[in-house]
């Protein structure tokens, strides 16, 4: 059965306590996030934290071990054409047969895909100048992203997942692919799930951010509203972090001051406004790093970092 939302929206994906074991080691647990149709959602964490094994579960490559996804309110099952057709998926390395040219490419693309759109294809590429006839080892790792790219588009899949797609790009194809990937995201109804260590390009193009870190999800939603809930406090340093306003998510200590980024509400703020503390407000990569070195630090002293709760069912809705 299909799942709504409190207004009535299907969410563009679900997922319910997922998990996937590989032997004795989970390499993704417990992971429940959600993304509204329509968004541009980062997926952030360094290596190992369980990014790729979720998008294979999300893309019907890989069977959790426990849990669910759902894809606008259809149960995912890996390896079945339902699942993989509502799914456009681009690798971080853009596996492209090497002796085949761009034609060829899109040959099997259509082959593969229902749904395929070769006129989008076609047209792409010779808006990017490149020749239907080149070889894909004959083209640029920038070209060869974006035939990537054009691949998952012509699917017309609702949902497009990208792993590290800039992983390998020099800065200018990064920003031309970027660049192009938004384009699409205006002209269409599609939504996004970019994994990518370029948190600053991140910032530039996603309205909704999960951070995972150690198999776990450390936060998600909308990130408008994730930023407006955290501040950077300047305390004395000797102030403990009990009598911060919040929860006290990472701090860094000089000799005389600390600063803290703290998840408050605005009642929790407006009290520690007596105190007289400045409060700033955080920047995207300045709450991503921040959660990232929070789990670190954790998982150095043997204590997982727990997660903090996603917004209500009344955050704002995405619109573009």
């Amino acid at each position: 059965m299909t799942q709504h939302d409190a207004d009535g929206s299907v969410p563009a994906l679900r997922t319910g306590r997922l998990g996937r074991r590989y032997g004795t080691v989970w390499g993704l647990r417990d992971c429940t996030v959600e993304v509204p149709a329509g968004a541009v959602a980062a997926l952030v964490g360094p290596n190992g934290a369980g990014k790729t094994t979720l998008m294979e579960m999300i893309t019907g490559l890989l069977a959790p071990t426990e849990g669910q996804v759902s894809v606008f309110g259809q149960t995912s099952r890996a390896g079945t054409a339902e699942t993989l057709a509502r799914v456009g998926y681009v690798a971080q390395d853009h596996p492209l047969y090497r002796d085949f040219t761009v034609a060829d490419m899109f040959h099997l693309g259509r082959a593969m895909n229902p749904s395929w759109d070769q006129g989008l294809a076609a047209a792409r590429v010779d808006a990017l100048g490149i020749p239907l006839k080149r070889k894909v080892k004959g083209l640029s790792g920038g070209q060869q992203a974006q035939v990537s790219l054009t691949m998952a588009l012509a699917k017309r899949a609702p949902l497009l997942v990208l792993d590290e797609p800039l992983s390998s790009l020099d800065p200018v194809a990064r920003l031309e692919f970027m660049r192009d990937l938004m384009a699409s995201a205006a002209d269409s109804a599609l939504t996004f799930l970019i994994s990518s260590h370029v948190v600053s390009e991140l910032e530039r193009f996603c309205d909704w951010l999960i951070i995972l870190s150690h198999g776990h999800v450390q936060l998600a939603g909308p990130a408008d509203d994730l930023l407006a809930a955290h501040r950077l406090l300047t305390v004395p340093r000797a102030t403990p972090d009990a009598q911060l306003p919040g929860t006290a998510i990472h701090r860094t200590d000089s000799d005389r001051h600390s600063t803290v980024l703290v998840r408050a509400d605005a009642v929790q703020l407006a009290v520690q406004g007596h105190a007289g503390w400045p409060a700033d407000p955080v920047s995207f990569e300045q709450l991503v790093m921040a959660y990232l070195q929070r789990s670190s630090r954790a998982s150095a002293t043997g204590n997982p970092a727990p997660a903090v709760p996603q917004p209500g069912p009344n955050s704002k809705a995405v619109t573009r």
